[in-house]
């Protein structure tokens, strides 16, 4: 069992950046994968960025290049820098972490406008 929480989203000009954050409790989090996905009003939910239990990583097109996902096994925790933020990038932020169930956390809103 896996508890995730997620902070870090708020209110930034287009340009600007923010930092998520997602703590996880319980065991095994190094052999989970872990990462963010995004849901707008009116939208499915969708992937932005994973990073695999070795490492890898997986961004959205929409993303590449701006967003950086990282991990600390020791701290149990995964985050998303997110730089040259756009309106476009407005919504509810949720961590994820995907083993042989699937978590998620509460998540957290990010609004870009100006």
């Amino acid at each position: 069992q896996v508890q995730l929480v997620d902070s870090g989203g708020g209110l930034v000009q287009p340009g600007g950046s923010l930092k998520l954050s997602c703590a996880a409790s319980g065991s095994l989090f190094s052999s989970y994968d872990v990462g963010w996905y995004r849901q707008a009003p009116g939208k499915q939910r969708e992937l932005v960025a994973i990073i695999t239990r070795y490492g890898g990583t997986k961004y959205a097109d929409s993303v590449k290049g701006r967003f950086t996902v990282s991990r600390d096994n020791a701290e149990k925790s995964v985050y998303l820098q997110m730089n040259s933020l756009k309106p476009e990038d407005t919504a509810n932020y949720y961590c994820t972490a995907r083993g042989t169930k699937t978590y998620w956390g509460q998540g957290t809103q990010v609004s870009v406008s100006s």
